[in-house]
């Protein structure tokens, strides 16, 4: 019997569930899940009365059958995508999830995803997991595997979310630093017969200047220079260290390496190896003179108000707000708070709970707003 008649007879007989049971059978031996997903929800609309093909908005709807109705849609849903999760297409399994608020069933079957050599699904699972954010760290993981550091580089830089974002950066890092010491190495074990025990790019450069002879070098000096620009961003200090690693290293590069950058970091590795070591807890004191010098020695025509403003977050990393409230008042009072990479002045009184100053500068500026907070905290 010709399967129209089939579904016709199943569907007249006066049961016309066994006719939809019929069609979603059907259309499991065929794997033509999201039909699945639509036949669910053509019966549930047929047992509550409603037109069997939607035409009008669920808010049109009394409350409790409503209610039915969307509680089938989620159950349809985690169905179908769970037939495509068991047939291994992430991908298409995610919509399913994504629509009903859930994640925990792809990040589950993304945790477990190992990819082989051309594996097709590879790219999908990648969109999902790291620019859908279901699950950012294990996709940046495959990302570096698959695709490689100067790739992960351009994702991680336009990547939008916090959530996994230090993770992904310091796999970054450590992958890097690892291939960069792997590389440093082996140079050594061939001049000196023996590859060190240490893994640290700082320790393997120390002392061996000869590594860098003929304007040698041992990664891509680009991945090396863009990695280090990261510190602003990054808080964990694991991953801290591993940039520090890659600043001492970075320097010993010969002159065509040194890359310059934007203003107050005109050094990069010189420049951001001071403060990395700052935000680190060490030689604080100096490297908040250095970055203090640069406000006064860039040209503020180019570097406009930068260097204020690194030091005005270096000085807030570093646990010293009263002292970025002094360089913000003195050096960002006019600039325009949508255009600051940092706080503005009276955010950083109330950081650093100054209401007193808050209230004056409030009153300085005729803000009876940012007046009205100060003067309802308790002195």
């Amino acid at each position: 019997m010709e399967v129209f008649e089939q579904v016709q007879n199943a569907l007249q007989s006066g049961d016309a569930d066994s006719g939809f049971d019929l069609l979603i059978e059907r259309f499991q031996k065929e794997k033509t899940y999201p039909l699945i997903f639509e036949a669910r929800l053509m019966k549930k609309r047929n047992e509550l009365g409603l037109p069997l093909i939607q035409t009008d908005s669920l808010r049109d709807l009394d409350e409790g059958v409503r209610s039915r109705y969307e509680q089938a849609t989620i159950e349809a849903a985690k169905e179908v995508g769970g037939l495509f999760l068991a047939a291994g297409d992430v991908q298409r399994a995610w919509p399913y999830f994504r629509a009903i608020g859930e994640k925990e069933a792809v990040r589950a079957a993304i945790d477990g995803f190992a990819a082989d050599e051309g594996d097709e699904t590879l790219d999908g699972v990648v969109e999902v997991a790291y620019h859908e954010q279901v699950h950012p760290r294990k996709g940046f993981e495959l990302i570096l595997k698959h695709y490689g550091i100067c790739r992960a580089i351009t994702n991680f830089s336009q990547y939008p979310a916090d959530e996994g974002r230090a993770d992904c950066a310091h796999l970054l890092a450590a992958t890097l630093s690892s291939e960069l010491a792997a590389n440093l190495k082996y140079a050594i074990e061939q001049q000196e017969g023996a590859a060190p025990a240490s893994s640290d790019p700082a320790e393997l450069v120390r002392g061996r200047e000869w590594l860098f002879e003929g304007n040698a070098y041992y990664i891509d000096t680009s991945h090396v220079s863009s990695l280090v620009q990261m510190a602003h961003s990054i808080e964990r200090p694991a991953t801290l260290e591993l940039l520090l690693g890659l600043t001492e290293y970075g320097k010993q590069l010969g002159e065509m390496y040194q890359f310059p950058g934007n203003a107050p970091f005109e050094n990069v590795f010189e420049d951001f190896g001071i403060y990395i070591r700052a935000l680190l807890g060490r030689d604080v004191d100096a490297g908040i003179a250095h970055f203090r010098r640069k406000i006064e020695t860039c040209d503020p025509q180019t570097a406009g108000t930068a260097p204020a403003q690194t030091l005005v977050n270096l000085l807030l990393r570093v646990q010293r707000p009263a002292a970025a409230i002094d360089v913000a008042a003195e050096h960002l009072k006019d600039a325009d708070p949508q255009f600051l990479a940092c706080p503005n002045v009276l955010q950083l009184c109330w950081i650093a709970g100054d209401y007193q100053r808050l209230a004056e500068l409030a009153r300085e500026r005729n803000d009876l707003l940012s007046f009205a907070a100060a003067t309802l905290q308790p002195a």
